[in-house]
């Protein structure tokens, strides 16, 4: 019995609802490699931009908006997202190009015609919040200002209605800022109690962070996420307060929690770490990021979900689960949205933008290089555990993608499906055999028939991964004898909040060299 045919037998009812998968059947096909949600029918579909788009930060610009999320352990990070309609979005430049650590949910913000972001980062020895600026949103962006911030993520800058500059910290706590927003100028003070859901909930911990504070017809905002960003899928929420001075008291919001997913029976799980930006049109909205039912391992995806304000002040969400089609804002320009995955290494590296390295050196760089129609990567490491890996953002349930691999000689290089350096799988070979990579380990070395060169196909299907080789230039094929399962590569098994990304590899010594990287979605 094939998945789909379990599912309307309800086999798999608590993972995957019957409002998605009608919903992804609906779903206009977009740039290769890239979901559509604009419908065409003025109408959007969730996800806004899938794939692993976390904590997503916005700012309003005149007719633009700019966006950014938790990059973590990808760099180049924080690639900066734009739209002028809220729906289609295109990646411009990555802001963060030198490693400074694991990089949590950001503030993006623009400050008497300057932009900044405030940057979380877990590192050892200590965390730290950085702050990086550039008079132009595409850069350059400002080497990382450490804040001293040791013990708090999730900062927000918010400007009060003296003219002081703050950032706004996990645990309802905050610290006033220089004039030019490059250091603090005062303690750490608590501010703000969040409210608190009942204890019979299925939660993964209270974990009060991620706050966004807006300004609207007379109040601030303080937006909170709480109940823990993963776990059970009832976990993650969003609740809020107000107060008519920047500096309190903080009124709760008689009607939290503003958006929490009721069961696993939604379209979205975990849904939280909400934005409020208004549209072009007028009408306001919220950004925020949630699982897709069953696909943990796609990473936290960037919602869209309208708001209404109400005649007491607050305001509410309207979008419910998120499963079904919901009318766009007016006005604005639809830009084109996302990017195509597939690369025939024929321009400039998208870095940053499409492709990223898993935790690199300051020179990984320069294990770049394009050259005759190929991309040409130094190995490094044994294995893609210590190779920093080339990798991108994939968004969809099924997909497939393929490549050209010569080797070069001593070398060992392959594709794969990572997590991070402690979990992924994949298929890698040198000029005798293959290596099977399974679990973040390296398993079965059969005899390689093909040499120093040949395609290599990863096809995964709702969690089932089968792989293919092709010693002809992908005249035919041959099913390479081992298929996994990876449904567990997630952040509920694994920790780190991270997503399973696809990309390849190269270890051991010289250039390898990688032709026509393919990517497609499959259908359902």
């Amino acid at each position: 019995m094939e998945r789909r045919d379990l599912l309307k037998a309800g086999a798999f009812a608590p993972l995957v609802s019957a409002l998605s998968v009608a919903a992804a059947a609906n779903r206009r096909p977009g740039i290769e490699g890239q979901r559509q949600p604009d419908l065409g029918n003025g109408r959007f579909l969730n996800p806004v931009l899938s794939g692993d788009h976390p904590d997503p930060a916005v700012l309003k610009d005149g007719d633009d908006y700019y966006l950014t999320f938790s990059s973590f352990d990808a760099y180049p990070g924080l690639t900066i997202w734009h739209s002028r309609d809220l729906v289609n979005w295109q990646p411009r430049n990555a802001a963060l190009q030198r490693n400074i650590g694991s990089v949590w949910a950001v503030s993006l913000e623009k400050h008497q015609g300057r932009y900044f972001l405030y940057i979380p980062v877990k590192a050892q020895p200590k965390n730290e919040i950085y702050v990086i600026w550039a008079d132009h949103i595409d850069g350059p962006w400002s080497d990382p200002v450490p804040l001293g911030l040791h013990n708090h993520i999730d900062p927000c800058h918010a400007v009060a209605e003296d003219g002081s500059r703050w950032l706004f910290l996990s645990g309802g706590d905050r610290v006033r800022l220089s004039e030019d927003g490059l250091s603090v100028a005062g303690p750490v003070e608590h501010v703000y109690d969040p409210w608190r859901y009942p204890d019979t909930w299925d939660v993964e911990g209270f974990s009060p962070e991620g706050p966004k504070i807006h300004r609207h017809g007379g109040w601030f905002y303080m937006i909170t996420a709480v109940g823990g960003t993963a776990g059970p899928p009832t976990g993650h929420m969003v609740i809020a307060a107000r107060s008519r001075s920047l500096h309190g008291p903080w009124e709760q919001h008689p009607g939290n929690p503003l958006v929490r997913t009721q069961s696993a029976g939604e379209a979205w799980w975990s849904r939280g770490h909400a934005s409020l930006v208004e549209a072009p049109d007028g009408s306001w909205w919220s950004l925020y990021h949630g699982y897709e039912a069953g696909f943990w391992t796609l990473g936290r995806q960037c919602l869209l979900d309208p708001i209404e304000w109400t005649a007491d002040g607050w305001f509410r969400m309207t979008g419910g689960d998120l499963s079904r089609p919901i009318r766009k804002p007016r006005g604005g320009q639809a830009l084109p949205h996302g990017m195509a995955l597939s690369d025939d290494f024929s321009a400039p590296l998208a870095l940053g933008s499409k492709w990223t390295f898993f935790r690199p050196a300051a020179d990984e760089a320069g294990r770049i290089r394009l050259a005759d129609g190929a991309l040409h990567l130094a190995g490094k490491g044994l294995a893609p555990s210590s190779g920093s890996p080339l990798l991108l953002t994939a968004g969809d349930r099924s997909y497939q993608f393929e490549c050209d691999v010569e080797l070069a000689p001593g070398a060992t290089a392959g594709l794969v499906l990572f997590y991070d350096d402690k979990l992924y799988c994949g298929l890698g070979f040198d000029a005798q055999r293959f290596v099977t990579h399974q679990y973040g380990i390296e398993r079965a070395r059969p005899v390689n028939p093909h040499g120093r060169r040949m395609k290599l196909r990863v096809t995964s299907r709702e969690h089932i991964v089968a792989f293919h080789t092709s010693g002809d230039g992908g005249q035919t094929w041959r099913r390479f004898d081992r298929g996994m399962e990876v449904s567990g590569y997630h952040h509920n098994v694994r920790g780190g909040f991270l997503a399973l990304r696809p990309g390849l590899y190269a270890a051991g010594p010289g250039e390898c060299r990688f032709r026509d990287f393919r990517y497609r979605a499959l259908g359902a």
